[in-house]
């Protein structure tokens, strides 16, 4: 059988220009207006245009997995994105948060899972995943991923730091009824979807010790 041709980008960084950029907006997060033109797919280059993008900052997404007893953990919390929500702005998703200054992925992973979830997680506990783009048609946000070997036996509470105005319910629930929910709507945030569906391919690749 022959063999594929990797697939992969036509461009490159270097064909498309940025002639200008504009901020219309700083406070938590930033918008900027950019001003651009990029190569096309049958030659020549598009006209300058605008495009707005929301810069959120990079982040990480963890999943705590219990591979001794198939559970993994998930936390509830207030979501403004979400007011719009026939259902509830309270999302069922993984533990996550940006950087802090000179943090690593890791860092964060290892941060975050202590402050929404009160677990101790030691760097060998971490798997990552990969990372991606959550919506570049509009936001240059970065996701890191990682699937965290944990001991669940103890994992209930509510925790967050109360600075930020984190009020986060933690659940613990089995692999298969966590995918069950992605399978009947009831899991709509997309990095919890994400990571789950990756432990339903890769799951019995996680050791116990």
């Amino acid at each position: 059988m022959k063999e594929k041709t990797m697939l992969k980008p036509t461009f490159t960084k270097l064909d498309a220009t940025v002639h200008a950029k504009k901020t219309y907006y700083k406070g938590f997060f930033k918008i900027e207006c950019y001003q651009i033109s990029h190569a096309l797919f049958n030659g020549g280059s598009t006209e300058v245009f605008s495009r707005e993008v929301f810069e959120r900052g990079d982040a990480v997404v963890v999943l705590p997995y219990d591979p001794i007893e198939d559970m993994v953990v998930l936390q509830e919390q207030f979501r403004a994105g979400a007011l719009k929500d026939a259902n509830s702005p309270w999302m069922l998703e993984c533990v996550a948060g940006m950087y802090d200054t000179g943090e690593s992925p890791a860092d964060v992973a290892i941060r975050e899972a202590k402050e929404e979830a009160n677990l101790d997680i030691k760097p060998t506990d971490l798997r990552e995943v990969f990372t991606y783009y959550t919506s570049p048609g509009g936001t240059s946000e970065r996701i890191t991923m990682f699937v965290a070997r944990v001991d669940s036996k103890n994992v209930c509470g509510v925790f967050g730091v109360e600075y930020e105005h984190e009020d986060i319910k933690v659940h613990k629930v089995s692999r298969e009824h966590a995918l069950s929910m992605v399978e009947k709507g009831e899991i709509v945030n997309a990095s919890t979807i994400i990571a789950l569906q990756w432990l339903a391919l890769h799951y019995n690749t996680i050791t116990h010790d």
